[in-house]
């Protein structure tokens, strides 16, 4: 039973897991070496818990009981007793790695060590610590309170026990566990890079602007945001490297294949809504463009987008990165898709998606489009994935 939780770096992804972990009943210490960043997530802590009393979600004694199950400290020695420790701090492989080779000498020898990383290898994680089968990730969706999924990822040094109590620990703080192999992205960072990647694609062959796009994938797919107003929202610097680092761990793999618009919209620092401009300007009085409007244009762009969505959803599950459950919960739960990939690729037909992705394939000639062998299969053979 995890009772005692540490949580590394105080940023908005580390006080949302404390958050969660404090409200679910754990003891919470929250540990950042700058004293300036505890006092900021303790404020910010305190705005949230008063919304959610205005909502009516919680009562003052709720309230009173969440703060009361987080300390902050700013001394990682003070994380020694924790049944489970979680990283959330910069996305860089050897600072984990130190961080978590000195974690490991405060410690019992029991105590799981756990990284919140949404792209580096939880192997080469492990690597730096003595008793490497107690680490694991445990990945948390931004703003981890309200987003119900959490990828829970084994490295092949992770021990069974270690795989279990972490997925019933989370399961326990009320969110949903998708388990996945250490791959490169893990379930939603692979699965989802079409969705950037391909209609960055077809604005760059001249097709359709920014807002046409958009409008094609909310109007016909149901999505909450499209491509370009979400990689506004997330940071195109933070999306572009997401997307890099996928291509470069999968030996420049085509299919992941980065933009230059958005490198070029980086290195100018039009980042999106935080810098104020992005792929589009958020300036006070700005005017968002009009889309244009065209059914015709507007299907072709979602059937090509949805169905590069598809065939990469099929080939996680062709390669054993996660069952078919998990991934379709991954893609509704941690990114809020209308619907699974391959529930959807049941209801528009695997014959479709096949023929989708070949014709892709025999217009440009590109191994981005190749299909994924088992939708291949599932056609010859009859099959839907539920």
């Amino acid at each position: 039973m995890i009772r005692n939780v540490g949580i590394i770096g105080s940023g908005t992804m580390g006080s949302g897991i404390a958050q969660v972990a404090a409200t679910a009943g754990c003891s919470v210490k929250l540990y950042d070496t700058k004293q300036e960043a505890l006092d900021k997530a303790k404020a910010s802590l305190e705005k949230i818990l008063n919304r959610l009393i205005e909502k009516g979600r919680i009562d003052s004694e709720e309230k009173s009981r969440i703060q009361g199950n987080i300390s902050y400290v700013s001394s990682l020695k003070e994380l020694g007793d924790a049944d489970l420790t979680i990283e959330a701090i910069i996305e860089n492989l050897e600072i984990k790695q130190k961080v978590f080779a000195e974690l490991e000498s405060y410690v019992s020898d029991k105590a799981i060590i756990a990284s919140n990383t949404s792209s580096l290898s939880i192997a080469s994680i492990a690597a730096s610590l003595q008793k490497p089968e107690r680490c694991i990730g445990i990945h948390f969706f931004n703003p981890a309170p309200l987003m119900k999924l959490v990828e829970v990822i084994p490295a092949v040094q992770t021990s069974e026990e270690v795989l279990n109590v972490c997925t019933q620990t989370i399961t326990d703080w009320e969110k949903v566990v998708a388990v996945a192999k250490d791959t490169p992205g893990f379930i939603v960072n692979r699965v989802a890079r079409p969705f950037y990647g391909e209609s960055l694609r077809i604005y760059e062959e001249g097709l359709a602007d920014f807002t046409t796009i958009d409008w094609s994938l909310k109007s016909l797919g149901g999505f909450r945001m499209g491509p370009f107003e979400l990689m506004d929202f997330i940071g195109n610097d933070v999306n572009y490297t997401v997307t890099e680092t996928v291509f470069t761990a999968f030996y420049f793999d085509p299919r992941y294949k980065p933009a230059f618009t958005q490198k070029r919209l980086s290195e100018a620092g039009y980042l999106g809504r935080k810098s104020g401009k992005g792929y589009y300007d958020y300036a006070e009085g700005a005017t968002k463009p009009t889309p244009y409007e065209d059914s015709e244009l507007a299907q072709q762009i979602f059937d090509r987008v949805l169905a590069m969505l598809i065939n990469e959803a099929a080939d996680a599950l062709f390669l054993n990165i996660a069952s078919a459950e998990d991934i379709d919960n991954a893609m509704t739960k941690g990114v809020n898709y209308p619907k699974g990939l391959l529930a959807w690729a049941d209801e528009k037909g695997i014959e479709w998606c096949v023929e989708q992705l070949d014709n892709l394939y025999h217009e440009y000639h590109e191994d981005r489009y190749r299909c994924s062998p088992l939708l291949r299969k599932m056609k010859r053979e009859g099959k839907t994935f539920f």
